[in-house]
């Protein structure tokens, strides 16, 4: 089915690689972009898949994967449950720096950190298993993808992004064969292809 059938039935999650951010150790919240390991790019992406002018949207999670040094480490934020959260870089980066002080959890292993936030180990693929027995229906956004959105009648749409580098080989041989969409021959930046995505779905 195309999202025009769809509209906002769909469950959304993302799932974001962050490739040089550390699972571990501290933030520094004023050189988020530098020696921070980007996280001014990661907390874009939770900024645009959660929040809306009034509110957070409910439908949505979205999964963080610090995979930049020390066991991997997923930091999800779950809108229909999220409190306590601003959408502002530094205050979301706030909520990782808390996070990092805390031993990773074994794979698998779901660890409430705050209302909406928990964080588990585990890579991409550990996610993507995970959809799988959910329900949600995976695809990779890459500019080498097609136009062409359609579903095959699952309870829920994931997406897996990069941050501001592309996926490497050793990404892709985690993430395995499923479809890869594009938002156009142009590389976009993570948080605007998920609120063009959103956009997508809001309007179907």
């Amino acid at each position: 089915m195309r999202t025009s059938e769809w509209g906002s039935l769909l469950e959304r999650r993302f799932a974001i690689i962050g490739h040089r951010a550390k699972s571990s150790g501290s933030i520094n919240l004023n050189d988020l972009a530098g020696s921070s390991g980007r996280f001014d790019v990661l907390a874009r992406t939770i900024n645009a898949a959660l929040f809306v002018s009034h509110g957070i949207r409910e439908d949505c999670q979205i999964a963080i994967h610090l995979m930049g040094g020390g066991p991997i480490r997923r930091v999800f934020f779950d809108g229909s449950s999220l409190k306590g959260v601003r959408p502002d870089e530094r205050s979301i980066a706030g909520h990782f720096k808390a996070i990092m002080k805390t031993p990773v959890p074994p794979q698998g292993r779901f660890v409430d950190f705050s209302r909406g936030i928990s964080h588990s180990g585990g890579g991409i693929n550990q996610t993507l298993a995970e959809w799988k027995n959910e329900g949600i229906e995976p695809f990779l956004l890459d500019v080498d993808g097609n136009g062409d959105l359609e579903f095959s009648g699952s309870s829920g749409v994931g997406f897996i992004i990069s941050d501001d580098l592309p996926f490497d080989e050793s990404d892709l041989e985690l993430i395995g064969d499923i479809r890869k969409y594009s938002l156009g021959d142009q590389w976009l930046q993570g948080h605007s292809c998920i609120s063009i995505i959103h956009h997508k779905l809001d309007g179907s």
